[in-house]
């Protein structure tokens, strides 16, 4: 029999996965804000450029932290309360920020941000995966990227706004306190916005059923699948919680490869290379790359603001695609396209001329290295970037869901403060070899998805939890 309440449907669920979505917006905000603020804070505080980067990269730690103790706040207390959690100390940070008054101030704030961001970034990808029908979580799951992109985009927009109003990151603007400061305090309405939805949101079915709160469970398909086989659900989600609880004392993380189970340790891959493959130097450092190539650095705003833009409209592609084609099919193509543009930028480095100690690309090889910089955006936008979230969102069983998701977020907060502190020297030393590095990593990730990484395409959670890495069955 047709299911005549699938539009109905969809449309709930769909509501519900971009109101969870949010802490990615805080996620991608939060990473690009202080971009139009870094030189302000620098003159404001008077600090060295090691300090500097510090600041600009504090939150990261803080993020790792945040992430790692997101999976026990959202396995004991639920994902709503988790998701609450980050929005107050996401709220807290803004406006510690913007009223900060020395420079270990203005990190103990950024430390207290990436706290909640870190937490939303393990929230959101589990709660709209346990939401979401099998037909078009892949969909939903992707919405985690494409509001990371756009709260980049609103950071960098707002930025620019703030700037040019005050004539400058270091000018007054309204109540006498400089723009740098109300670039930071700008955080605190999507901050806000973020806590009222999470009061509003249900909870995930699936902690319910965790917590066997089964008449709760009942409630909320009654609302979001009129129509399912309610019973039949619950029964299969405790299967599944039963089954992994079989191989593993109350849900523990432990395992035979290297001490974790195998599929943990693909997630933290997986987290690892989205970031080794250096995306956030294009978002974080990208005004050495755009001077190169014959830019004044007075257009690196908008510049910057183009390319968050392009980085939304192909995370719209994967949404497109992913429950289509596969995950695999198209983490190999963005590992692909990544690679070529990344070494081509590292050849086209190789050509600079060096003018008062920053490189200047002649002739034909600034444009080449601007584009092959705008495909590495769309190779990733377009793959990596939301996909990464769909599988760790996916892979993981039930009993360790939360938990295995902060371990894998934490490693990619870690990860992406590697590549942070690490540009500038290496920048410094070569950029030759700092892309060729970044390519290297990208030609890894293909090898690392064809070999260890399961299709999880058109499965429900329970069956995408059975899952063996492809290849390596046996051994895992």
């Amino acid at each position: 029999m047709p299911d005549t309440t699938t539009p109905r449907t969809s449309f709930k669920v769909i509501a519900l996965a971009v109101a969870g979505a949010v802490g990615g917006f805080l996620f991608g905000f939060d990473s690009s804000v202080v971009n139009g603020a870094v030189d302000a804070v620098q003159g404001q505080f008077d600090l060295s450029a090691s300090l500097t980067g510090f600041a600009v990269a504090s939150a990261l730690l803080g993020c790792a932290v945040g992430a790692y103790l997101a999976g026990r706040i959202a396995d004991r207390w639920g994902r709503i309360p988790a998701m609450i959690v980050g929005a107050v100390l996401f709220l807290a940070s803004a406006l510690g920020c913007g009223f900060a008054f020395g420079v270990w101030d203005l990190v103990l704030w950024r430390l207290v941000g990436g706290l909640g961001i870190g937490i939303a970034s393990v929230i959101a990808p589990a709660y709209i995966a346990e939401i979401s029908p099998k037909h078009m979580r892949g969909r939903l799951a992707s919405l985690q990227q494409l509001a990371i992109t756009v709260g980049i985009f609103a950071a960098l927009l707002s930025d620019a706004l703030f700037a040019n109003a005050a004539g400058g990151a270091s000018g007054e603007f309204w109540f006498g306190l400089e723009a740098w400061r109300w670039m930071f305090l700008a955080g605190a309405l999507p901050a806000v916005v973020y806590g009222v939805i999470a009061f509003l949101l249900p909870e995930s079915p699936r902690f319910l059923v965790l917590k066997e709160r089964d008449d709760e469970v009942r409630g909320i398909f009654a609302r979001l699948w009129p129509g399912d086989d309610v019973e039949r659900a619950i029964r299969e989600m405790r299967d599944a919680i039963q089954a992994d609880a079989l191989g593993s004392q109350k849900g523990a993380l432990r395992g035979p490869a290297l001490g974790l189970k195998p599929i943990v340790w693909i997630g933290i891959i997986l987290s690892v290379f989205q970031q080794f493959v250096g995306i956030n130097v294009i978002f974080y450092y990208s005004t050495t790359l755009w001077k190169s190539v014959g830019f004044q650095e007075s257009d690196s705003f908008t510049i910057s603001v183009i390319t968050s833009v392009t980085n939304i409209a192909v995370t719209f592609v994967a949404i497109a695609l992913v429950d289509r084609v596969g995950r695999r099919p198209i983490l190999l193509f963005g590992s692909a396209g990544m690679a070529i543009s990344l070494a081509t930028m590292s050849v086209a480095f190789s050509q600079a001329d060096i003018v008062d100690g920053a490189p200047s690309l002649p002739g034909a090889w600034g444009p080449v290295a601007l584009v092959a910089a705008n495909v590495f955006v769309v190779s990733f936008g377009a793959s990596w970037g939301p996909v990464v979230w769909v599988l760790l969102g996916e892979i993981f069983p039930t009993k360790i869901r939360a938990r295995a998701l902060g371990i894998a977020a934490a490693a990619q907060w870690i990860a992406n403060f590697v590549i942070t502190v690490t540009f500038p020297p290496l920048a410094a030393f070569s950029l030759i070899f700092t892309y060729g590095m970044y390519a290297l990593f990208a030609a890894l990730s293909f090898v690392f998805v064809l070999r260890f990484v399961p299709e999880t395409n058109g499965m429900s959670l329970e069956e995408a939890n059975t899952l063996l890495p492809p290849k390596n069955s046996a051994k895992a």
